[in-house]
């Protein structure tokens, strides 16, 4: 059996605390992760890496997560994303599920643990596995 190779996770955040405890959850699991503390950072390491699916915070300074999603979206990128957010505010959460063309997910943080993450990435990267 072949050994396929891992898939990747750009984790876009900006509270290095909360960053590490992410990234840590994905050791020993089929992904491999890449970090980004801003938009702008995440920008340059989608470009460098091209993961398979982006988990970012939609708060962050410099560029938020939306800005990102718009730059991506503007340079033809359709990676899935996933959206971190402390904002249970459906105005914004609207905003981001509309600009996805049903790519795009979100998650509360305060409402989720992370192990429900990894499964929630599982699922979003074998829907989008060709068939």
């Amino acid at each position: 059996m072949v050994d396929e190779k891992k898939k990747k996770i750009l984790i876009v955040e900006d509270d290095e605390g909360f960053r590490d405890i992410v990234k840590t959850s994905f050791q020993g699991t089929e992904f491999e992760t890449i970090t980004a503390e801003d938009g702008e950072e995440g920008l340059k390491k989608e470009e460098e890496e091209h993961p398979d699916l982006i988990l970012m915070d939609i708060m962050m300074p410099k560029m938020n997560g939306i800005q990102m999603a718009k730059k991506l979206k503007k340079d033809g990128i359709t990676v899935p994303i996933i959206y971190l957010t402390n904002a249970n505010d459906e105005e914004r959460i609207s905003e981001v599920m509309e600009m996805g063309d049903g790519n795009v997910d979100y998650v509360v943080k305060t409402e989720v643990r992370i192990g429900d993450i990894i499964e929630r990435i599982r699922k979003r990267l074998t829907k989008n596995q060709p068939t």
